[in-house]
């Protein structure tokens, strides 16, 4: 009978390997949805990068077909006129910018380095033929740059991120459900074996109980059973340990099953949370729409208020020098291109230095004469903000005539005018 029943201490190591088993899948059951939400946000942003790449390699093709034109085949619109149909055909008519709200940005310049498109509007009209023909031999070949972003509020990008946050939930959920699944099947298996070790104990505390009543009709010390009863009575205490364990491994997955209840019912949360995401994003779009319209109508009535204002702010910007500093003489062009200055901190940088040039001119910082002109003309630069550039000429009623303003970049236009206007003078 001694040899049909299990050792001592057989039980202990199977549950503390169960245990340790059951901790390690659980870290691992957060490390991979942690991992699924990481790859979720790696993937959609690299996906509307690579959207981004695509669509680049697509666009200059189409802008690169606008702009070959066959210089043998001028048409009787004019080269540049053909060049915006054509762009405006392959480009601003793609499904791509119209639906799915993709950012694109084609400049077309001639090889006179004149900028052809983006333009107001297509010129009607036939050139007549000796016109086209100088037209096409001043722009082609013409050349182009093309720029194309994906914003993450264009339909494009809200469809990848809706399409990769509806892949991660289903994940997820098969994921729980099959950890909700493996719970139950552990929860089971603790039942069967509970009840298993509660027959074996009933069955081993009535072998206890017969051999009790026999010990008690003889002396146990003098009976062959003796030992086999220490043995039985020993066996009994670990059974009882393992009927704990057991009941304490019970109710650790009866709670790890309630978590996943409530893993399930975050994931429902979740799915209406991201529902909610959408229809707001729906109605961001819709205002989109709405102030890109109100933009464009605004942009109609644009021209006539800007002349007007840039007239009115060159009258009081010629009233304040004339006022303010009584060495200068400002041209009408130099006014022109101070009041083109929109950044504020340009034009006062500006200002500070004809103060200079007015009131101190033997000790402003930057003084020289202008290079690339013809001999023995008498004009100077003086530089401000880094990169402007002040250019005057001895004045012929004050100290000094402030011709033109201009930059770096500007700088040939500049040299051209000041060439005429020096010689001139």
């Amino acid at each position: 009978m001694a040899n049909s029943l299990p050792q001592k201490g057989n039980f202990f190591p199977r549950a503390s390997e169960a245990a340790s088993a059951r901790g390690v899948d659980r870290v691992a059951s957060f490390r991979v949805i942690y991992a699924a939400i990481f790859a979720f946000a790696v993937l959609y942003v690299f996906s509307v990068e690579a959207a981004g790449w695509l669509l680049q390699g697509r666009f200059e093709t189409s802008v690169a077909e606008a702009v070959a034109v066959d210089p043998t085949r001028v048409p009787a619109t004019g080269v540049a006129n053909e060049i915006r149909r054509g762009i405006r055909k392959n480009v601003t008519g793609s499904a791509w910018i119209r639906v799915g709200r993709v950012r694109v940005l084609a400049f077309v310049y001639g090889s006179d380095g004149v900028l052809i498109h983006p333009a107001p509007a297509i010129l009607p009209g036939v050139l007549d033929p000796n016109a086209a023909t100088r037209e096409a031999a001043r722009i082609l070949p013409a050349s182009y740059e093309v720029s194309v972003s994906v914003p993450h509020n264009s339909l494009l990008a809200v469809t990848i991120l809706v399409g990769y946050a509806a892949t991660l939930l289903w994940a997820l959920f098969l994921y729980t459900r099959a950890l909700g699944r493996q719970e139950e099947r552990l929860l089971v298996e603790a039942e069967n074996s509970r009840r298993d070790a509660s027959n074996r104990a009933e069955r081993i505390e009535q072998e206890l109980e017969a051999a009790r009543r026999k010990a008690s009709e003889v002396d146990p010390a003098s009976t062959p059973n003796a030992e086999e009863i220490r043995q039985l009575r020993a066996e009994r205490l670990a059974l009882q340990d393992k009927l704990a364990g057991l009941a304490r491994r019970e109710e650790e997955l009866s709670s790890d099953h309630a978590r996943n209840v409530e893993l399930d019912e975050e994931l429902h949360t979740l799915e209406e949370l991201l529902d909610e995401s959408l229809q707001d994003v729906e109605n961001k779009n819709d205002e989109i729409e709405t102030l890109r319209s109100r933009v464009q109508k605004a942009e109609k009535n644009a021209p006539e208020a800007k002349s007007s204002r840039a007239s009115r702010d060159a009258e009081q910007l010629d009233r304040r020098l004339r006022t303010l500093y009584k060495n200068l003489e400002v041209d009408d062009r130099a006014l022109s291109d101070l009041v083109a200055l929109r950044d504020q901190t340009m034009q006062l940088k500006a200002e500070e230095a004809l103060k200079r040039l007015s009131d101190e001119a033997e000790n402003a910082a930057v003084r020289r004469k202008v290079g690339g002109l013809p001999p023995g003309l008498p004009c100077f630069e003086m530089g401000f903000a880094g990169k402007g550039r002040l250019y005057y000429t001895p004045g012929r009623a004050r100290r000094f005539r402030l011709l033109c303003v201009g930059a770096k970049n500007t700088q040939k236009p500049d040299l051209e005018y000041l060439s005429k206007v020096v010689r001139e003078t």
